[in-house]
């Protein structure tokens, strides 16, 4: 039996409703204003033909808000009950190499001991099934980072030409995904033949691309002090309006802040994404230990680049999606720093 299923294109919505009779399945779809967003697949839902996301997937799992933990005053007793909802099993479909390896570096630091549980039940019932790429922006650089978008990963890999998409299992939760699906999908004996033949035609696109020589040989942890004393950081830094929009597009970033309110009925507790871009980001009761933006600019990307890197066996905190280069408003990046800073050591 060959280990690679397959469905025609036009038969996609098959899989999808397949799919929804038992667990819901989120596939990326054009929204009024032509971005690709996930959206929870529905009859008439189309899968989007975009590149990448508006927004990573990083939201399934480590969401913009979230609530933890309620408190409510029984008597003169102070009552703490959970909030966080109980997830059920989801299919993440079509997310995209450098996304998947974003879910890495997530698991990294909310994985670790101690366990973060609401991140680890998301990432426990969920199902991702990647989608290589086929078409790349001029943003794109993940291959920098040592991602092949040809080669997904994830639980199920998924790969398309002009008429058909095939799928490889890669993990036990995607082969019990693919079984549950089977009925709309063949066994492709050609699978192997067809597969190789598109990643042979993304290396080649991946190759033309204009970011495709940028590498990280001057960030390897070795010029620790260099780099961080570097004199560009003043002009590069000097137009940041802190506006945390970067880290906001990020995959990998995964700052957050824990707050509380009273909800007249009691009192919620619950986390949001923050920035270290921000003015008052880990403010403390005496100061913010980085009073410039000179020195909030540089701890982002000297933790992307360097400080990420030396403590987790030089895996990079970038994974090269390319969002932050064009959703930044001043048009500065990741790839202007490691252009700029790196060119004394190169």
């Amino acid at each position: 039996m060959s280990v690679f299923k397959k469905i025609a294109i036009a038969d996609l919505d098959k899989l999808f409703a397949k799919t929804s009779e038992k667990m819901s399945i989120y596939v990326p779809t054009d929204n009024k204003d032509g971005d690709a967003v996930y959206t929870e697949w529905k009859d008439g839902v189309k899968l989007s033909d975009a590149v990448n996301t508006l927004r990573s997937a990083k939201d399934f799992f480590f969401p913009q808000t979230e609530n933890l933990a309620g408190f409510k005053l029984v008597g003169k007793t102070i009552e703490m009950y959970r909030t966080a909802e109980e997830k059920e099993d989801f299919v993440l479909f079509g997310v995209r190499a450098c996304d998947v390896k974003s879910f890495a570096i997530l698991d990294s630091v909310f994985l670790a001991d101690p366990v973060d549980t609401f991140y680890a039940a998301r990432r426990e019932h969920g199902i991702v099934v990647a989608l290589a790429c086929n078409d790349a922006n001029d943003t794109c650089f993940c291959k920098t980072f040592g991602i092949d978008p040809a080669e997904p990963g994830a639980d199920v890999s998924a790969w398309k030409n002009a008429d058909e998409m095939f799928f490889k299992a890669n993990t036990d939760k995607g082969a019990a995904w693919l079984a549950s699906v089977s009925d709309v999908l063949e066994d492709a004996e050609n699978g192997e033949g067809v597969v190789a033949d598109v990643k042979q035609s993304i290396n080649e696109m991946m190759s033309t691309l204009p970011l495709s020589g940028l590498t990280t040989e001057s960030f390897d942890g070795k010029n620790l002090l260099e780099a961080f004393n570097s004199p560009e950081w003043k002009d590069l830094s000097s137009t940041c309006l802190g506006c945390g929009t970067c880290t906001f597009y990020c995959p990998t970033c995964q700052c957050y802040d824990i707050r509380e309110f009273d909800t007249g009925n009691g009192v919620k507790r619950f986390r949001c994404w923050d920035s270290c871009m921000y003015s008052d980001f880990t403010k403390m009761a005496a100061e913010n230990p980085r009073h410039t933006q000179l020195e909030r600019f540089r701890q982002r990307f000297m933790h992307k680049l360097v400080y990420y890197p030396m403590n987790n066996n030089g895996v990079y905190g970038c994974v090269g999606c390319g969002r932050c280069l064009a959703k930044c408003p001043i048009s500065m990046n990741i790839v202007k720093v490691m252009k700029t800073v790196g060119k004394e050591k190169a």
